[in-house]
């Protein structure tokens, strides 16, 4: 079995790891939802409650990590409502039996309600200042968001899989070849930026009358529509007062370049596919096996295949365009 399975990742070693860094739990882990990485509540003799996080092996270099770090903390010195990890003698990133973890504080709050239009212009604001963070200075170890590893790897990864089952492979490769190849003609990125990168609402916490950005570990380079797009849903109309009201609070700290708007779409069907491929990669991960096993039926893989010919179709249309 591969080491990314966290295969030898058991409680006594979650434990041993926390405490090498001098900080004791007085209560059980608590496992959050994460499927990535592996990530724990609890609270500590000193009174506090924290989250840690065990990187998955092999997915992210010690620089990268350490830089998604940097970023979190440049986020924080700007007072971009971030969180960031904890530093113990000048470090955030530790390392105990060949697995490297990072610690947290546990933040509280409701989920993002992505259909309040008070909270969507409170976010545009909070992404405006964490891209106007973001455009500073470029990253120099993470990755970009790009039409080879969101694609042509992911479908790579797909075909190597053999989960596609036979009887639809050639209706499945088919729309998914076309879907690529639309999708790069459209995907030209002028100025890429540093992203949170996974902006959904399950990465947003609603505390009192502000919002918490969570989660810095798929943070890249992109364009900036990445991280807004995520926040529009419903038909065009409603999708054009999300995008407006976003915006309101985003340009009140940031300009946006309307020509990204092109961009929503390909990145849609980048999303859709990366996302294919990434169950495909952890497959042999029983967590993946046990929590996503309609990845493996014919009923999936029929419905992305509709999917991708609402998303060949989507490509076609024109662009959302702003109010005037």
């Amino acid at each position: 079995m591969s080491e990314f399975s966290f295969a030898n990742l058991n409680p006594d070693r979650i434990l041993d790891a926390i405490e090498s860094i001098g900080v004791y739990p007085e209560t059980g882990l608590l496992p959050l939802n994460s499927y990535e990485n592996r990530v724990y509540q609890f609270k500590a003799e000193d009174g506090k409650r924290y989250v840690t996080k065990f990187y998955r092996p092999e997915r992210w270099s010690e620089a990268q990590i350490k830089e998604e770090h940097a970023f979190a903390f440049e986020l924080a010195n700007e007072e971009v409502p971030i969180v960031a990890p904890v530093e113990i003698a000048g470090e955030s990133l530790f390392e105990h039996a060949g697995y490297k973890f990072a610690l947290f504080p546990s933040v509280g709050g409701r989920q993002f309600e992505i259909d309040n239009l008070d909270q969507l212009e409170m976010l545009g604001r909070y992404i405006g200042r964490l891209h106007l963070v973001g455009k500073s200075k470029p990253f120099q170890h993470r990755l970009s968001i790009n039409t080879q590893s969101y694609l042509l790897d992911a479908k790579e990864v797909i075909q190597n899989s053999k989960l596609v089952p036979i009887h639809l492979e050639t209706a499945f490769y088919t729309i998914l070849e076309q879907v690529i190849s639309q999708t790069a003609q459209m995907y030209h990125v002028d100025k890429p930026i540093r992203l949170h990168g996974d902006a959904h609402a399950g990465n947003i916490l609603c505390t009192g009358d502000s919002l918490t950005l969570v989660d810095l570990d798929d943070c890249r380079s992109g364009p900036a529509i990445q991280d807004l797009w995520m926040m529009l849903n419903g038909d065009k109309n409603e999708q054009l007062m999300q995008l407006d009201t976003l915006l309101m609070g985003y340009e009140e700290f940031n300009s946006f370049d309307a020509k990204e708007l092109q961009l929503i779409e390909p990145l849609r069907a980048m999303r859709m596919v990366h996302y294919m491929g990434w169950l495909a990669a952890r497959w042999e991960d029983p967590a993946f096996t046990r929590n996503f096993s309609w990845f493996a039926t014919d009923k999936y893989w029929e419905q992305q295949i509709l999917a991708l010919k609402e998303q060949l179709a989507a490509l076609q249309e024109p662009a959302l365009q702003l109010f005037p």
